[in-house]
């Protein structure tokens, strides 16, 4: 951290009535964010430093040629971890009676803001210390429908303006899946992607995306894992799920937000704790197993190759080589997902430049 970056956060600190409190740094967020817990007396929050350098967000309205100008939060509509993103996706899952952190003081221009401490009890860490792995991953899937099921607004208030609920929508889509070709066989030469095969993988990928096109639509918080969820076991009901790191929520689709829980690159979920919350989801949505199944396996497999590219990408661009250790966990991920009916098609690609991924010849 620099001098000015280290004077703006004491000066907003002493603002809010934080400037002297002892601040203790957390683990830094794989984004430009990064997060101290603040104490004072018998008081903690957590202080949010997202200084704004990534990036631009996608401006609503914005063609698909200026999002490819503007950069990878713009085509992806990621929120370029801004301030008032979190802060309007938080106030309105607080709204809906779940536990995002409430935010207590903010300064959007500088890129700070002080939140709830939710505490540091991870559904991750809760689990490693012998948690009831299926009543937490059961109570994630009721309060996904919760938010899935409430009506999508097109924005959400923040003091001192409007964040926009854009689509995640087929430029999106379409460079995020791409991550799997275009990165994948720079990390393993086994992959093998000529110019015949690439047009082939893009008729697979529109007709992929054709698929999810006709899925109905939530609003989804995309990035719900046993990492960014908080145990809350002295709250009640759906309050007892914190929830983190929702501010790139747009109108997606509920089965991406199941996929982001149970197809986890960091973690195996047990087929037990993994049906606890498809069925906890589904009785709380009215959505039936057939449809759920179809969706899960489309959407998922789109999922898990866009986190096979991206972690392909940190290992190769970013010289993060620990990614690779997520790989073999991502292939059982994505041979499952792919042997659903309606991924035949995908599949046919995979075994013809991959057949290793599927634990084939």
């Amino acid at each position: 951290m620099n001098n000015l970056r280290g004077s703006e956060i004491q000066e907003f600190l002493t603002r809010s009535g934080w400037g002297e409190a002892a601040r203790t740094p957390l683990n830094a967020d794989a984004s430009t964010r990064r997060y101290e817990r603040l104490r004072r007396k018998t008081e903690t929050a957590m202080l949010m430093d997202a200084p704004p350098l990534e990036s631009q967000p996608c401006p609503p309205g914005a063609t698909d040629e200026e999002r490819m100008k503007l950069g990878w939060n713009a085509i992806s509509r990621l929120a370029a971890s801004r301030v008032e993103a979190f802060a309007a996706v938080g106030g309105h899952l607080v709204n809906l009676g779940l536990s995002a952190p409430k935010i207590l003081d903010q300064d959007i221009t500088h890129g700070l803001a002080i939140l709830e401490d939710l505490g540091d009890d991870l559904f991750a860490e809760v689990i490693a210390r012998g948690g009831d792995e299926i009543a937490l991953y059961a109570a994630a899937g009721e309060v996904l429908a919760a938010v899935h099921r409430a009506p999508a607004p097109f924005t959400l208030p923040y003091r001192g303006g409007e964040w926009p609920i854009l689509t995640y929508d087929h430029l999106a889509l379409s460079a995020n899946v791409d991550l799997f070709v275009e990165w994948m066989p720079q990390r393993d030469l086994n992959i093998r992607v000529s110019e015949q095969t690439r047009l082939r993988w893009e008729r697979v990928r529109e007709n992929l995306i054709a698929k999810a096109e006709d899925y109905p639509r939530a609003l989804i918080l995309r990035d719900t894992h046993a990492e960014n969820l908080i145990w809350l076991p002295q709250r009640d009901g759906l309050q007892r799920v914190g929830l983190l790191d929702f501010q790139d929520a747009v109108l997606g689709w509920g089965e991406w937000d199941m996929s982001m829980l149970l197809h986890d690159a960091r973690r195996d979920v047990s087929p037990a704790a993994r049906e606890a919350a498809i069925r906890a989801y589904l009785e709380s949505t009215g959505g039936t197993r057939r449809d759920f199944d179809e969706r899960f396996s489309v959407l998922g497999a789109m999922n898990t190759m866009r986190i096979m590219g991206i972690f392909a990408r940190l290992v190769t661009r970013d010289k993060k080589p620990r990614y690779d250790s997520f790989q073999p966990r991502l292939r059982g991920l994505l041979n499952e997902t792919l042997s659903h009916p309606a991924m035949s098609e995908a599949r046919g690609f995979v075994e013809a430049v991959a057949p290793h991924l599927l634990g084939a010849a």
